[in-house]
């Protein structure tokens, strides 16, 4: 027989084991996800993969959940703010796309579940404790790793063999950047190349950068990736300029091949939006984001646009083009 003592410590012990923290929803409810990203939500491309990758478990928009949408349109410093109106606005759970509004999403809630997708760093960033347990409301998919910029490096000097500077366009404000340029810098001497970094933090640098590299007397150009970029104004303004100053240019983003540029790096972004919907069923099936690990991008892409190589006067060597995974033009 228990005593009164063994009993409550016995109770109080089970109840602590049972209990964890809860993101569960209630039946029926039609829940609300939270977004932000850079680019309009009824414009994003990805839009149809996201609401089919729900659709595929389970979750049917306007039935299930519904879509609260905020965007920056590359202009970061709206993004604290518009982290404090999801939180106002009671998202179930909140979808921070790209690097830039997690930080404020974290300093707006700690409560609110946030699944991050196309984070460069995000144990260096200090957005989770390490990928296998991130340890607090944040966790999702990393993307743009370090070691991917060494590669586009490499691929850039097959692409431009007689390049010898290399310009790149860099924001040193998102802290995913500041890694990766001691590791371009590590990787330059084996490729025979010298880098030429030019600040660009916004729209409104595009031209004083290309400006920078004119004069820097660049052969060819690497664009790190950043939101703005991947819209489609910032795609179609830096693939303009790239051409207009004959810059053989490597990035991680698609969408500036499909506007112009010469090639991108990458994972899929599409790859990455289907994954996210894995997060978002299982955070609001009750799973705590401090207990799924940030998952990273195994399979990476090469496009080029053929077209744009002819107008730069290349003729790119068999062996770059055999690991293209797609040719455009």
């Amino acid at each position: 027989m228990m005593d009164r003592r063994q009993w409550v410590v016995a109770t109080a012990t089970g109840l602590l084991a049972a209990w964890r923290p809860g993101y569960a929803q209630t039946p029926g409810k039609v829940v609300r996800i939270g977004w932000i990203i850079s680019t309009p939500f009824a414009t994003w491309q990805l839009r149809g993969a996201f609401s089919d990758a729900m659709r595929e478990r389970g979750w049917v928009e306007g039935t299930h959940y519904m879509l609260d949408t905020l965007h920056y349109s590359g202009h970061s410093e709206r993004i604290p703010a518009l982290a404090e109106e999801l939180v106002q606005r009671r998202s179930d759970v909140i979808v921070a796309g790209g690097t830039p509004p997690v930080g404020p999403l974290m300093k707006a809630t700690s409560s609110i579940p946030i699944v991050f997708f196309a984070v460069g760093d995000p144990v260096a960033s200090g957005f989770v404790a390490s990928l296998a347990r991130p340890g607090g409301n944040v966790t999702g998919l990393g993307g743009l790793g370090l070691g991917l910029v060494a590669k586009q490096l490499e691929l850039l000097k097959q692409a431009a063999p007689g390049a010898q500077r290399i310009g790149v366009a860099v924001n040193l404000g998102l802290s995913f950047h500041v890694p990766l340029m001691p590791m371009l810098e590590a990787a330059a001497p084996g490729l025979g190349v010298q880098l030429r970094p030019v600040p660009l933090r916004s729209p409104e640098d595009l031209a004083p950068a290309f400006a920078a590299l004119t004069r820097e007397r660049v052969d060819a150009l690497l664009l790190l990736g950043q939101p703005f970029l991947r819209n489609g104004a910032g795609a179609q303004a830096a693939a303009a300029l790239c051409l207009e100053h004959r810059l053989p240019t490597i990035s991680p983003f698609e969408e500036l091949v499909n506007a112009g540029v010469l090639m991108s790096y990458a994972e899929r972004a599409e790859d990455t939006v289907r994954r996210l919907s894995y997060y978002l069923d299982r955070i609001l099936k009750g799973a705590s984001p401090a207990e799924l690990p940030v998952e990273q991008p195994s399979r990476f892409y090469l496009t080029i646009n053929l077209k744009t190589a002819r107008a730069l006067s290349l003729t790119l060597p068999q062996g770059l083009l055999l690991q293209a995974t797609d040719v455009i033009g």
